[in-house]
């Protein structure tokens, strides 16, 4: 590479910032630029498995990512009723046991502290209130034009920008997400409100006719954080941010399991988001400019990969430029090695949400039976069955 080349992203969210660090330890300049006016990531807990992690230990942040998260001791399949357990696999040794790394839950502005703490360390600009609204392509240059007028202009462009990607409706028009029938409550509650005898250290999921509920621990313990999903005719709002009603959500529960009781008995507030399906894009890439994580693969939460696939982005975007003296071929690289395996995982993850909601307490033992058999009676064969999501090395 003749000259230290200059790579700009639009979007410092947890892709974004991820993509920068990868870069910049490649020798590549990068800029960051936000359209929000401060950086303050909103959210509530995520999960990082060995596939991501590795990410994270490659650029040096593995063990400030244990410090701040919280590992669980299983993953559970529950009755949301009877308590009935379909599935149980161990995580907190055996993960990183078998696949080399741990799997980590943490509050989603923890790790976008971390990653951003990491880019300031590194000399990446990180610039603010600065909202891209498209971007010119030239023969040897991309620039990312803003609002403002100004144009923020690389060797490379890297569309991180979320769900509303103004670089994706730029690239590929207008989109036309589907409405799944599904909302999401979520939140986070502090552990001493609650007895912790009723709250199991796992990642625990509560199945059951048109509805399940999700729960796990952040920072260390001291908060445990919900996902609660309801089936729904209608939904025309796709905002993280939308006020949910608490009372509204207790009676969607109501008479379940002694757990979940507990959870939402605690509940002050809540947000309520509408899940939005979307199908395989055409392509992530045109010319010097391509997209990463949820601006070209937004992921529905039930497979808990949508940080994890924008992390594996991140490492393989930034070893094919650096490989690569030509930036459109290595962003076509980039493309097609990653297309495949995140259509994957978008297409597992709209199945679990199928699996979780049967018609009728008999549907729900047809679907789960196989999961029940699995964990129960071949437990070796129920772990393998994640093998090529959570022991996919990307770094290989």
């Amino acid at each position: 590479m003749s000259r230290k080349q200059r790579i700009v992203i639009a979007g410092a969210g947890l892709g974004g910032l991820c993509a920068a660090l990868c870069l910049a330890r490649q020798g590549f300049e990068v800029e960051v630029v936000e359209r929000a006016p401060e950086l303050a990531e909103v959210g509530a807990g995520i999960q990082i498995s060995a596939n991501a992690a590795r990410v994270i230990a490659h650029l040096g942040l593995l063990d400030e990512l244990r410090r701040r998260g919280f590992e669980p001791e299983t993953a559970e399949i529950r009755d949301g009723r009877s308590g009935f357990t379909y599935f149980r696999n161990r995580l907190r040794d055996a993960h990183a046991e078998r696949y080399g790394f741990p799997y980590v839950q943490i509050h989603r502005a923890d790790l976008h502290d971390l990653l951003l703490t990491a880019c300031t360390a590194a000399g990446i600009a990180v610039t603010i209130d600065s909202p891209v609204l498209t971007y010119r392509a030239f023969e040897r240059t991309a620039a990312a034009v803003l609002i403002s007028g100004r144009e923020v202009e690389g060797d490379v462009l890297i569309g991180a920008d979320g769900i509303h990607s103004a670089v994706r409706m730029r690239m590929l028009g207008a989109e036309r997400p589907r409405f799944t029938g599904q909302v999401a409550w979520r939140g986070t509650i502090p552990a001493e409100r609650l007895d912790r005898a009723k709250v199991a250290p796992v990642a625990g999921v509560w199945a059951g006719p048109g509805r399940h509920f999700v729960h796990y621990y952040l920072r260390g313990g001291a908060l445990v954080n919900f996902v609660a999903i309801e089936e729904r005719p209608r939904w025309d709002r796709e905002s993280w941010t939308e006020p949910g009603a608490v009372a509204e959500l207790r009676q969607a529960f109501a008479g379940w399991h002694e757990t979940v009781q507990e959870i939402l008995g605690a509940v002050e507030n809540t947000f309520l988001w509408g899940l939005f399906g979307r199908d395989r894009l055409k392509r992530w890439t045109d010319g010097r400019v391509a997209l990463l994580g949820d601006a070209c693969h937004p992921m529905l939460p039930f497979m808990a990969q949508g940080a994890a696939m924008a992390f594996e982005d991140a490492y393989v975007l930034a070893r094919c430029l650096a490989g690569d003296d030509d930036p459109v071929a290595a962003l076509k690289a980039y493309e097609r090695l990653r297309i495949d395996r995140a259509t994957r995982v978008q297409r597992q993850a709209m199945e679990n949400g199928r699996l979780f909601h049967a018609r009728g307490r008999a549907e729900q033992w047809r679907r789960l039976a196989p999961v029940w058999l699995a964990s129960h009676v071949l437990p070796g064969i129920a772990r393998s069955r994640f093998d090529w999501l959570y022991g996919f090395d990307v770094t290989a």
